[in-house]
């Protein structure tokens, strides 16, 4: 019924505790999860888990927030995301919150990873934090968007303006809302969210970060999803139902995950 469209199950929070996990996920009626890559080093746990359970898919990519670490290359990002259980290239993008200085190495980065989502056909999960400006620049410049031949992708964890969300469905993009929109301090977010339309929206818990009302402040899962598809809901004034169907059938369209 449910889509978690972002998940790290590979992080020691979650790994150690995986069978009850995925329990937890089918009794909430969460039928898939991504798995998302954040670190090359980190991939082939990733894509292990990809390639151990059905209904758990994988991304490749190195996020913005990684500094020391090795750099990954258009091609050496096309070789592993040339596998059936890897369906997005990601997470990427900009941060310019957590970072100071010179991150033009961020904007590269990105940029390699926009090409390699471009050369693949496979889509983008975007990280942006407080540098949406640039990193709506570097997805126009390199053709990030769907008019432009870019496979498109998802705006992950969203925090930012409707403006953003706009310029980001303008390209082709997807929204997604995580745990955050539930906080009673993100009315700004909640507008956000009553403005996207559903047929532009995905669901995600970011686990093990970001647990929805009434689970802030504890270990976040991919079973909690349902909270915030609730909310969702609520906030727009439809049936849970179709939040559940609609953003599921967004995850399988732009994935290309069959049902």
């Amino acid at each position: 019924m449910y889509i978690d469209s972002h998940c790290h199950l590979n992080f020691p929070e979650l790994r150690e505790h995986l069978p009850a996990i995925l329990d937890r996920m089918r009794e909430n009626k969460v039928t898939h999860a991504l798995c998302v890559c954040v670190d090359l080093p980190e991939f082939p746990d990733v894509l292990q888990l990809a390639e151990s359970y059905p209904h758990l898919y994988a991304s490749v990519g190195v996020h913005p927030d990684y500094e020391d670490t090795p750099e990954p290359s258009v091609e050496q990002l096309l070789e592993l995301a040339d596998h059936p259980r890897v369906v997005a290239i990601g997470e990427t993008g900009l941060d310019y919150y957590r970072l100071q200085g010179d991150l033009e190495w961020q904007r590269e980065r990105f940029r390699t990873h926009i090409r390699a989502s471009r050369a693949c056909g496979k889509p983008l999960i975007i990280h942006t934090r407080a540098a949406s400006e640039d990193t709506l620049r570097l997805m126009r410049e390199e053709g990030a968007g769907t008019a432009n031949g870019g496979a498109g992708g998802v705006m992950h964890c969203f925090t930012e303006s409707l403006a953003v969300a706009e310029a980001a469905m303008e390209m082709g993009f997807y929204i997604s809302f995580s745990g955050i929109v539930t906080f009673k301090s993100a009315r700004d977010l909640q507008a956000v969210a009553q403005a996207v339309p559903l047929e532009r929206m995905l669901i995600e818990t970011d686990a093990p970060y970001l647990a929805p009302v009434p689970f802030r402040g504890k270990t976040n899962e991919p079973g909690f999803v349902r909270h915030t598809a609730e909310f969702l809901a609520q906030l727009k004034g439809v049936p849970v139902e179709e939040v559940a169907r609609q953003t599921s059938l967004n995850f399988r369209q732009l994935f290309g995950v069959p049902k």
